[in-house]
């Protein structure tokens, strides 16, 4: 991460005055970077800042104790990059609605509507892309910037920290955490809650605002679905195409063997096509897509003067036999108006809809439309001609090598002119070709009105979130971004820790990795609201994939972590240096997706959290903390059945990791003011399961600073007997001289952590710093 010359070390002697820590000293040997030589630390670490201790053990020796905190590139690139995609993503949501083709005139004004606002972020992107672009040379973003519009996207004070321990006749031990200002949208403030918040109110809302713009309610699981149909088409579609092309070049070269491969690849590929689009959610939205269409409308309009009385006679026998659409549905006679009709078929209000309830039948709600006239075979038979194409394709195959079989056997003169007549040389393909086309053709299709139908979706989704949708999603783009950018540097800062060790890796491959961020918010005032936003921003990292791929080069540009995808999923891609990637598993030099399980646990410890538990609120801390801890579970749960205990790293304590989670279980259910055990046991249990550490406050840069040398020194004594004398001396030491004070220079350009007398009579005794390191100053 840098050379020796790039590090900055303090200059202290055990001469030094006595308000100076006499554990800090000089040591030229020591100063060097612990991983100088690790080839990959230069692309994503830099600009580091060591401090070296030395403290005494319980058996009076001495043990060497190193810390040292890097910034990371990622702190910009990753935000840099998921803008770039934001912005590809909604350009191409505009495209397809011009798609949409000509709608009646109120969805037409609806969708105009929609692709202004559309238009309206991403010039918006654009503009704060550019002012990024236009930064150079910094590689994080201070606490005093944190509520910067150009910056908004930007972590604030990303660093990276390890420490080394050095003992004598024992193996050096080190331990990592990443600290950053807790992801929130603090250009937007706080002022009507954080995300969390924000969309509860906003779902319950959403009802009256489809009525009030007059388009179809959908709910947060139909949208979900239509994003993922729309991402899935977007990544079978090449895929498919690209296997029916080798299918075709397999039969140009006669090869059996590749036939039969390529064959494989695409008949799983287009099952698994199939099966995404054989949804009713599809079938509804273009049954609603129908009724928004000019003609539609029209069609209603010619029958006016029958339904008005005229002739009513004869339309109405014949309405037995062709009944419109309108007729027959609840709440409308066959005499409906033409106003009332024209309406109904404008905004949907009061159809029916079908909505697939968890793994059972379909129920009908008062949302999306079902309308009987409109031919609702169509779509089954659109899709079910791509697996009948397939069966084609496979039965020619099936034929062809039967016929090469034949070939290579011995036969009858007679049978042998008819093989002739019936497979001339070189014509495998030929036979092959317009079935793989009629196939690719019979996909394209399903795939234009599977795509007009979600695009449907969700502009009934759009039109109904005018305009709070729309700045809830700036507002969580802005935080996914902080928080996105937080877990690339933890992950790749594991990665490259434990890229030795086997069972690090064989557990990344086989479950994948929980990454256990602590926060020490209050649950008052504005910091409620940077909870409720952190909470949303952390929820959504469940949506993000890892993948190792093998760089172009060992160029230092080429090792940087890249980013793609779209907002329902994205994935980060890790490229190593070729010797480097030569050496994983073989499971993940294939590409193999890798998790990442984030958790969050939460523990106010500031004088706001003493007005919470007294006169407020903290019922959101709880339910964050219970629910995390059902997923912390749940992870340890699936890693002990997948992955040998073994593969886990040794510590001094011997507690079971199993008890560990029962002690955590009953503190996060135990009332109890200001329980940091809950957030002790939590990091323990991380560091036991090989998970990323991360702690935050609203800066990173005070409670973070208390947090984080708090548990470096338990760590020195539960792992490494730091005499219990030694125990606030070196807490006092970390915090007076070490990386963190550095930290708030970096910050605030002053050395004091900014806490007042007032506020450190309520926080916890440990947490608080030592005499003149603290005072009132511009946070």
């Amino acid at each position: 991460m840098g050379e020796m010359e790039d590090v900055d070390v303090d200059h202290i002697t055990t001469e030094i005055p006595s308000h100076k820590c006499p554990l800090v000293y000089e040591s030229a040997s020591h100063a060097c970077i612990d991983r100088e030589n690790n080839p990959l630390t230069g692309p994503v670490f830099k600009n580091p800042i060591c401090k070296v201790y030395r403290f005494q053990t319980v058996d009076s020796k001495w043990m060497l104790v190193r810390e040292q905190m890097e910034e990371c590139t990622l702190s910009f690139s990753i935000p840099k990059q998921l803008l770039s995609l934001y912005i590809q993503e909604d350009m191409s949501r505009v495209q397809d609605l011009r798609e949409l083709g000509e709608l009646s005139p109120h969805w037409d004004n609806l969708r105009k509507e929609v692709m202004t606002r559309y238009g309206g972020i991403i010039n918006s992107y654009q503009e704060t892309l550019a002012e990024l672009d236009k930064i150079t040379g910094r590689s994080f973003k201070p606490s005093c910037c944190k509520a910067q519009k150009s910056l908004e996207f930007i972590p604030i004070n990303l660093h990276t920290q390890r420490m080394r321990v050095t003992c004598p006749r024992k193996t050096d031990a080190f331990y990592d955490i990443v600290t950053v200002g807790a992801p929130a949208a603090h250009f937007q403030g706080f002022k009507c809650g954080g995300l969390q918040r924000l969309l509860t109110r906003y779902e319950a809302e959403k009802k009256s605002f489809s009525t009030a713009y007059q388009c179809i309610y959908y709910s947060p699981e139909h949208t979900a679905k239509a994003q993922e149909v729309l991402s899935t088409m977007s990544l079978l579609l090449p895929l498919i195409t690209s296997l029916a092309d080798q299918l075709l070049q397999a039969a140009q070269e006669h090869s059996s063997p590749g036939l039969r491969d390529a064959l494989k690849n695409l008949s799983d590929k287009t099952e698994q096509f199939v099966h995404t689009l054989k949804d009713e959610l599809v079938k509804s939205a273009l049954l609603a897509l129908h009724a928004a269409r000019p003609g539609y409308v029209s069609k209603n309009q010619k029958q006016t003067p029958v339904l008005g009385g005229q002739h009513q006679g004869h339309i109405l026998q014949g309405s037995d036999q062709n009944p419109s659409p309108v007729q027959g549905l609840p709440g409308h006679s066959p005499a409906t108006s033409i106003t009332d009709s024209t309406a109904v078929c404008n905004n949907v209000e009061g159809l029916q809809s079908t909505t697939r309830g968890e793994g059972g039948p379909l129920r009908h709600q008062d949302s999306i439309p079902h309308h009987k006239e409109y031919d609702e075979e169509e779509w089954d038979r659109v899709w079910a001609n791509v697996a009948k194409c397939l069966n084609c394709v496979i039965a020619m195959v099936d034929k062809l090598q039967e016929e090469d079989n034949s070939k290579q056997n011995p036969v009858p003169e007679q049978q042998l002119a008819d093989v002739i007549i019936s497979h001339k040389p070189g014509d495998w393909r030929e036979q092959l070709c317009p079935l793989v086309t009629r196939l690719k053709e019979c996909v394209m299709e399903v795939v234009e009105k599977a795509k007009r139908a979600m695009t449907f979706v969700l502009l009934q989704e759009a039109a109904c979130s005018i305009p709070q949708g729309f700045l809830l999603q700036q507002r969580r783009d802005v935080v996914f971004s902080q928080a996105l950018a937080a877990l690339a540097c933890g992950f790749v800062m594991r990665l490259y820790a434990g890229m030795r060790d086997q069972g690090f890796l064989r557990q990344l491959h086989l479950v994948g990795l929980v990454a256990q961020f602590e926060s020490l918010l209050s649950t008052y005032s504005e910091e409620i609201g940077m909870l409720e936003d952190m909470e949303v921003g952390i929820s959504d990292l469940q949506r993000v994939l890892f993948q190792i791929t093998e760089a172009k080069t060992d160029n230092l540009s080429d090792l940087q972590p890249l980013v793609c995808g779209r907002r329902d999923h994205f994935t980060v891609e890790v490229p190593l240096p070729r010797l480097v990637f030569q050496t994983l598993p073989e499971e993940i030099k294939e590409g193999k997706p890798l998790r990442v399980f984030p958790v969050l646990f939460n523990v106010g410890i500031n004088e706001q959290q003493t007005i919470a538990e007294r006169f407020g609120d903290i019922s959101l801390q709880e339910r964050i903390n219970q629910r995390n801890f059902e997923m912390l579970e749940a992870y340890y749960k699936s890693l002990s059945e997948k992955v040998p205990l073994a593969c886990l790293p040794c510590f001094q304590t011997q507690t079971d990791i199993k008890e560990l989670l029962e002690t955590l279980g009953q503190n996060v259910v135990t009332k109890k003011r200001k329980n940091v055990e809950i957030l002790w046991i939590a990091g323990t249990i991380c560091r036991r399961l090989n998970g990323i550490r991360f702690t935050s406050c609203k800066s990173a840069k005070d409670r973070t600073s208390m947090s984080v040398t708090l548990e470096q020194c338990a760590l020195l004594r539960d792992e490494h007997q730091l005499s219990k004398d030694f125990f606030i001396r070196a807490l006092d030491c970390m915090r007076r001289e070490g990386c963190r004070i550095e930290n708030v220079q970096k910050n605030i350009r002053c050395r004091k952590y900014a806490f007042n007398m007032l506020q450190l009579m309520a926080f916890p005794k440990c947490y608080r710093p030592p005499e003149g390191t603290y005072g009132k100053v511009d946070s």
